[in-house]
C-alpha cells in the first residue's frame, strides 16, 4: 500500500517488522500515472493529488489536446480521467467537441507538420488526415456510406465514435484491360480475346453512392457484353468484321454505365487469339482461295493473251506489210543474242529461209 510519495533527495526507513520497498518513477519520460495508481489517490489522497500531480478530465462528447511547453502531446479520447506528474512542464488543456467530424485546418496542419518531423503525438490514431493529389478527388465515407466529395488538400477528420475512410479517386482519362477472356463462338469455336477501354468518372459520388467498387462493375459489364456480342456470333462473321466487336460492345455497356457515373471514352478489342488446330485449318482455307484466286488471274491473262493473238494474226493474214514488219522485229530480237551472223544470198534468202509466205 502506497504509504507516502518521496520528493528528490536521500531518504531512510527502519525495516525492523515491515517491508519496506520504494519505487522510483521518472516523471520526464513517463509522465502520465499508471492507472491503478492514479484510482488509488482519488480515492485516499486528494491533497497528494493536488499537490504532485495534474489532474485532466474529459467529458463524453469531448476530445482533449495536451500540450507541453505550447506543444502538442497527445490527442485525450472522450470520458478520459487521468493524472500527469508534475515534472516542471507547464501543461494545458484545449477540449474540442467530439460531436465534430472535420478537424480544424489549423490543427490538420499541425499534426502533419509533427508527422513529417518524425514527431510522435500520442493517440494520433484517433485523427484521419488524407492529403488529396491534384487531377484527383476525395470521397468520404463514414460507417461505409460515401458523404462527400473532398477536392485536392490536406483534410482531417475525427475518427472517434465513426468509421472515417477517404478514398482517393483519380479524375483523369484511365485505362482498363480486360484481358485472356475465353469465349465460345455461336459455333463452338473457343477464341480468346483481350480487350482494352479508355474510361472516367463523369460523377464520382454517385458512382461511390451506388458502387462499393466502381472499377470492379466496370471490369464485370465489360465482360458480360463482350461474351454477350461473341457468343452470339459465327467465327466467319466476327473474322469478316472485326469492328463489329467494338460498336456492339460500346454501345452497351454505356447503356449499363451512364446511371452510374461511369463513363467509357473508347474501347476496341487488342487481340483474337484462335486454338491451333484452327489456326491450322484457317491458314489452309486461306491458301487454297489465294491459290483460286491465283488460277483465275492466271486463265484470265492467259485468254487475254491469246485474244491478243488472234487479233495480230488476223492483221497480219491481211496484211503482208504488217508480216513483214512482224519479221523484221523477230529477226531484231534473234540478232540481239548472236555475236555474229554470216548471211548467203543477201537479205531476202534469209527472210525467205524463217518465214515462207504462200499467195
Amino acid at each position: 500500500m502506497v504509504q507516502k510519495l518521496l520528493q528528490p533527495g536521500l531518504q531512510g526507513y527502519w525495516r525492523f517488522g515491515h517491508e519496506v520497498t520504494v519505487e522510483i518513477v521518472d516523471t520526464r519520460s513517463k509522465a502520465q500515472v499508471e492507472e491503478a495508481l492514479a484510482e488509488h489517490l482519488h480515492q485516499h489522497h486528494c491533497d497528494w493529488v493536488e499537490q504532485y500531480c495534474d489532474g485532466i478530465q474529459i467529458g463524453d462528447d469531448e476530445m482533449g489536446l495536451l500540450y507541453e511547453h505550447e506543444v502538442l502531446m497527445e490527442i485525450l479520447s472522450p470520458a478520459t480521467r487521468c493524472l500527469y506528474w508534475k515534472n516542471g512542464n507547464p501543461r494545458r488543456i484545449e477540449v474540442l467537441k467530439s460531436s465534430e467530424l472535420e478537424v480544424s485546418p489549423e490543427l490538420v496542419s499541425l499534426l502533419a507538420s509533427s508527422m513529417s518531423r518524425k514527431r510522435s503525438v500520442k493517440g494520433l490514431d484517433s485523427v484521419l488526415i488524407a492529403q488529396i493529389p491534384a487531377w484527383h478527388v476525395g470521397v468520404l465515407k463514414v460507417d461505409g456510406a460515401a458523404q462527400a466529395l473532398l477536392l485536392p488538400g490536406l483534410k482531417g477528420y475525427w475518427r472517434v465514435g465513426y468509421d472515417v475512410t477517404v478514398e482517393i479517386v483519380d479524375t483523369r482519362l484511365q485505362a482498363l484491360e480486360v484481358g485472356g477472356q475465353e469465349i465460345l463462338t455461336r459455333d463452338k469455336v473457343n477464341l480468346r480475346i483481350n480487350l482494352s477501354a479508355n474510361w472516367r468518372y463523369h460523377d464520382v459520388l454517385m458512382a461511390y453512392e451506388q458502387l462499393s467498387e466502381p472499377v470492379a462493375y466496370l471490369y464485370r459489364e465489360l465482360q458480360f457484353a463482350l461474351r454477350e456480342v461473341v457468343g452470339t456470333r459465327s467465327l466467319d462473321e466476327l473474322l469478316e468484321n472485326k469492328q463489329v466487336i467494338d460498336e456492339l460492345v460500346s454501345k452497351q455497356i454505356r447503356q449499363m454505365t451512364e446511371d452510374f457515373g461511369l463513363e467509357v471514352a473508347s474501347l476496341g478489342v487488342k487481340d483474337i487469339i484462335l486454338p491451333g488446330d484452327m489456326k491450322a485449318i484457317l491458314s489452309q482455307v486461306v491458301e487454297a482461295e489465294k491459290s483460286a484466286q491465283a488460277n483465275v488471274i492466271r486463265r484470265r491473262e492467259e485468254t487475254a493473251a491469246t485474244r491478243s493473238l488472234l487479233n495480230t494474226a488476223k492483221v497480219m493474214e491481211n496484211n503482208p506489210i504488217a508480216l513483214r514488219l512482224k519479221e523484221l522485229e523477230t529477226l531484231e530480237s534473234i540478232a540481239e543474242r548472236i555475236n555474229q551472223i554470216s548471211v548467203y544470198g543477201g537479205l531476202d534468202q534469209v527472210l525467205n529461209g524463217l518465214v515462207q509466205i504462200k499467195g
